[in-house]
């Protein structure tokens, strides 16, 4: 069960080493285009389309219909990679339960977003890990971690891109694991972890929504800084950008550079440092290296900076 790029690497590994794959669970396909006519299928429906699985595409987990047609298969147990919460009747309905592949160090970072998340709170670690569902929202017993490092450059398309193959490779361990111990193998509960001095303070991982994604200027230059890189490139941070003459421009930032250079009063100046372009944040300058105005393409700083005039006298809010 599963929908974007991100569950299809977990979904080919076990093509590919021979487990049987008796049917894949989908979103429906999304309407796209300016009138909404064209239906895109997701990422995982594509794999499964191209590999003769079977696709169910339910709009609602708790129909009777869906439920039923998904029980026909007789499945031993479920994996769920970047899906949708499941209900006990689909959760609890194969003989060894169904288990999810989370794309952080539960209990940390439960929800929507954990990869962006990690990156925005500037951890230096994350990882994925696997666990039986229950009730609630990524609580069950855990089955197995790993650990993943997150270099100080790195952007979320980094973090993805590794944790998708890691998490690929926790879930075949785990469905070993799963398979030896006939359906019950050694689990911890989350309670035990939050309990523990290393996880006195639980961080979330809520959806994004385009108001979490405005950068805050009285923020330090760090975290701007790390704020960029957890939503780049998708969805991407941004900021008003206030010209000389009043107008107003949403202003996409995809990268930036740490200065260390102290910027004094008043967060939100621009200045032009060389060639380069600098943004005061609440305690240093941050340079820009990568953006996008609206209604254009990203482009380096400089190129910006070429068709530009009176850039000091601009501000963001």
């Amino acid at each position: 069960m599963g929908t974007p790029e991100f569950a299809v690497e977990t979904l080919r590994m076990l093509v590919e080493n021979g487990y049987r794959v008796v049917a894949v669970v989908t979103q429906p396909d999304k309407p796209v285009g300016r009138h909404g006519s064209v239906l895109q299928p997701s990422a995982v429906k594509q794999y499964a389309v191209q590999h003769g699985l079977p696709v169910l595409q339910p709009v609602k987990m708790k129909d009777a219909e869906f439920v039923e047609q998904l029980r026909s298969y007789e499945a031993n147990l479920q994996v769920v990679v970047a899906f949708r919460m499941l209900p006990e009747v689909v959760w609890a309905m194969p003989e060894y339960g169904t288990f999810n592949v989370h794309a952080a160090l539960l209990p940390q970072y439960r929800g929507a977003a954990p990869i962006n998340w990690a990156v925005i709170n500037g951890e230096t670690e994350t990882g994925v890990t696997t666990f039986f569902l229950d009730h609630d929202i990524d609580t069950g017993r855990i089955i197995m971690q790993k650990p993943f490092a997150i270099p100080d450059d790195a952007d979320v398309e980094y973090v993805y891109d590794g944790l998708m193959h890691l998490g690929a490779q926790l879930c075949l361990d785990t469905l070993d694991a799963i398979i030896a111990a006939d359906g019950h193998p050694r689990t911890v509960a989350q309670d035990s972890f939050e309990c523990s001095s290393l996880t006195s303070h639980l961080k979330s991982a809520p959806k994004l929504f385009k108001a979490t994604c405005e950068i805050r200027w009285t923020q330090t230059a760090k975290q701007v800084y790390d704020f960029v890189r957890g939503l780049s490139p998708v969805p991407g941070a941004w900021t008003t950008l206030v010209g000389a003459d009043g107008k107003e421009t949403v202003l996409k930032i995809y990268k930036t550079r740490k200065t260390g250079r102290p910027a004094g009063q008043g967060s939100g100046r621009l200045a032009v440092a060389g060639k380069a372009l600098c943004i005061a944040a609440a305690d240093e300058w941050l340079e820009v290296v990568e953006l996008q105005l609206a209604g254009k393409k990203r482009m380096a700083a400089r190129d910006f900076l070429n068709g530009m005039k009176d850039v000091e006298a601009c501000r963001v809010k």
